[in-house]
């Protein structure tokens, strides 16, 4: 695997879900496989559980690992052509980049949406610069567009959890929605694209998940606001419901995020808020639409605000999997890891 951005550079997500649970059963199983190897995270923007479960997991691989904060203690990067570089960014990236690959053996990226350039966005320009000039396997830490590191686990948590969540007739689909929460800034839409992306790509595979002792599917909904979809190359033939209690009606697995307008419908307010979120705070994940569930597990990719996204009940409760979510990042992490290694 040369490039990990989307869900089909994984292939074959039962297989994929077989190695995560191998590597859980023996993190260090593969501790040989990155000897001698070295593996640079590159990081436009802030981070927590992408840089801790991303260097966990190449250390578990026995790689050496190489942090660059572009932000802080890096000269500042220029990322567009044809700009006169007479302000404070006093290098290109298209001389930092193969600079950057002449020191490692994979290269991670993490940079965000700038949300202004819908296009530029979209094209995801800067990781695509990488693949094009590191010479390098490079894999996305969260880019503008996706967030596949984060959809892997969300995934492997799903899978891990769904034999025993209640089921209310055999057979059934396990049920899985993601509903749009107010946020006071504007996000990016990453996350929920990679998450759609990852659920669309789950849902046709019948035998993906164990339920019962039996194989079962998924059935995904997508619940937000009008003027809030999302990419159709992410949403697929997923289900829009703009009726969020109807929308978590019997579901096993709620998945609460923000994002900004998208631009699908509405171009011209791409990456915006639409309205104010204090006209939308019924759409805050409570005890009140977990109680029409089918006895629901909450997730989330954290950091998350209280209180806007979910209240302090919901994500306290013994059904809140934020935490094991967290922690699957690592193993996420290391499968895809262990597979960029095996392409070199």
């Amino acid at each position: 695997m040369k490039t990990f951005l989307n869900v089909q550079d994984l292939g074959d997500l039962k297989q994929a879900l077989a190695e995560a649970q191998e590597i859980k059963n023996d993190r260090y199983k593969y501790c040989q496989l990155g000897k001698n190897k070295t593996a640079l995270l590159v990081f436009f923007n802030n981070s927590l559980r992408t840089r801790l479960s991303t260097q966990k997991a190449a250390q578990n691989l026995g790689m050496n690992v190489i942090v660059l904060d572009v932000n802080a203690g890096a000269w500042k990067l220029e990322t567009e052509r044809g700009v006169i570089m007479d302000s404070d960014k006093s290098e290109h990236l298209l001389e930092a980049i193969p600079v950057m690959g002449s020191y490692c053996d994979i290269i991670g990226i993490r940079s965000f949406a700038g949300l202004t350039d819908r296009e530029y966005d979209y094209a995801e320009t800067v990781y695509n610069q990488f693949v094009k000039y590191s010479g390098r396997p490079v894999f996305a830490m969260e880019t503008a567009t996706v967030h596949p590191l984060q959809a892997f686990a969300d995934l492997i948590t799903i899978a891990e959890t769904a034999p025993q969540q209640p089921v209310r007739q055999p057979g059934k689909p396990i049920k899985v929605v993601m509903t749009w929460a107010p946020h006071p800034k504007c996000l990016p839409q990453a996350v929920p694209n990679s998450f759609a992306e990852w659920m669309v790509a789950a849902s046709k595979e019948a035998s993906l998940l164990q339920r019962d002792g039996s194989e079962t599917g998924i059935e995904f909904v997508i619940t937000h606001p009008k003027g809030y979809e999302l990419d159709p190359k992410f949403v697929g033939d997923a289900r829009v419901e703009y009726d969020q209690m109807k929308a978590f009606e019997g579901a096993d697995f709620i998945y609460a995020k923000n994002w900004s307008c998208p631009g699908v419908t509405c171009p011209d307010k791409y990456g915006q808020i639409l309205e104010d979120y204090h006209n939308l705070l019924d759409w805050t994940v409570s005890e009140r639409q977990m109680a029409v569930t089918n006895d629901g597990k909450f997730m989330h990719c954290l950091p998350v605000r209280r209180n806007m996204i979910v209240t302090d009940d919901v994500i306290e409760s013994a059904n809140s999997l934020v935490i094991p979510e967290a922690a699957n990042r690592e193993i996420s992490a290391t499968v895809v890891l262990k597979r960029m290694l095996l392409s070199l």
